[in-house]
């Protein structure tokens, strides 16, 4: 009977640790919390165009929190683009920083 009981909270934890294990797996590692993507957005503004595949690389890397972006199209907003040659463009404080950049990267420009 000891044995069974034995056996039986093994299986337990076990099972809750592949739980656990599959749920950490499942969890985009690179998606960002919409407070720092919201912090970054207040800090900065980002130039993207419709068609843009390093735009969309951009766009994934924050996942749902991309929406707390200060994001600009150049596709439907060309007037608000001059001097964007080429998208995706952040501008954090005055600087220009052309392509796609990192979540870490955007936290330390930013100050986030």
């Amino acid at each position: 009977m000891k044995r069974k009981v034995m056996t039986a909270i093994t299986f337990l934890i076990i099972f809750g640790v592949v739980i656990l294990a599959a749920f950490l797996i499942n969890k985009p590692a690179n998606e960002t919390s919409d407070e720092i993507a919201k912090c970054i957005g207040e800090n900065s503004v980002l130039y993207t165009q419709l068609g843009c595949h390093a735009c969309e690389t951009q766009k994934n890397l924050f996942g749902e929190s991309y929406q707390q972006l200060n994001v600009i199209d150049c596709f439907y907003e060309g007037g608000k683009c001059s001097g964007i040659t080429a998208t995706p463009t952040w501008i954090i404080n005055g600087e220009k920083y052309v392509g796609v950049q990192s979540i870490e990267e955007l936290k330390e420009l930013t100050g986030c």
